[in-house]
């Protein structure tokens, strides 16, 4: 019989992201409860937008080509139960107009390729992007929205958990729709070991300086906008700029401060 001591790291780190994960979305799977009784109706005329995203990605790792150009499909939909923006989705616990409690996933970590990067790099592991799940609630109020997130990795590529702290406005001016944000993000030791230590054996193969890194703290900006048309298509741009402090910009694997991505995307209502 395992017992909790005969588990490995790696193991019990994964087994705890899909419990998590499991209770998270069982939890939300549960529409019919009594804790929907007093939120918003389900909007049946809930449009869905799908299009496609072009991300101009400027990394922060000590690269060859610092931009990487990528194409991706963007989904957009919510009908107060269940909900998809680009590359979040997730089901509401609560919603009644002024609070926000939802379970959701999303794309998370960054990603490191060898074959890109510059020197003795190009023999170092390639970090994998992965899949968060977690929690996040949103406060409405009349200066703005305040968000409160917190997550693991589900697919347990760094084992790590995040969570995040963000006021969010809104300012309309006839079809267009801009949503300034700003915040701070924080990664525990796991996450940052992963995309930014760099282990002994790595540091014995490729000369890089072994490096260990600790949880860190990271401030951000974001500004969306969205443009409507007409009533079929829109057009939707994205930049968002997080700045590295000293446990990931000391990395050996780092040659700057900050991590951007610009997208520019095309939507078709249905």
């Amino acid at each position: 019989m395992f017992t909790p001591s005969t588990l490995s790291p790696t193991f019990s780190r994964a087994l705890l992201s899909t419990l998590t994960a499991t209770i998270l979305f069982g939890t939300a799977s549960l529409s019919s409860a009594a804790i929907f009784n007093k939120n918003l109706p389900t909007d049946k005329d809930a449009q869905l937008s799908v299009g496609v995203n072009v991300m101009a990605i400027n990394s922060a790792y000590d690269l060859e080509d610092s931009i990487d150009v990528r194409v991706l499909p963007g989904v957009f939909y919510d009908n107060n139960r269940v909900y998809a923006r680009g590359a979040q989705a997730g089901a509401y616990l609560i919603n009644d107009g002024s609070n926000q409690l939802s379970a959701y996933a999303q794309l998370s970590g960054s990603e490191f390729d060898p074959d890109d990067a510059r020197g003795a790099l190009k023999g170092l592991d390639k970090r994998k992007a992965s899949a968060d799940a977690g929690l996040t609630y949103l406060r409405r109020t009349p200066i703005g929205g305040f968000r409160a997130q917190i997550a693991t990795d589900v697919l347990d590529h760094s084992g790590g958990n995040s969570a995040r702290l963000t006021y969010l406005a809104k300012i309309t001016k006839d079809k267009l729709t801009v949503y300034p944000s700003i915040g701070f993000e924080y990664h525990d030791t796991d996450y940052n070991e992963y995309y930014y230590g760099v282990t002994d054996k790595e540091s014995e193969k490729t000369g890089v300086a072994a490096y260990t890194s600790n949880s860190s703290l990271n401030p951000y900006i974001n500004i969306s906008a969205n443009y409507d048309f007409n009533e079929r298509w829109a057009g939707f741009a994205n930049q968002s700029l997080s700045y590295l402090p000293n446990e990931q910009y000391d990395s050996p694997m780092v040659d700057s401060r900050t991590d951007s991505t610009t997208t520019l995307g095309l939507l078709y209502k249905f």
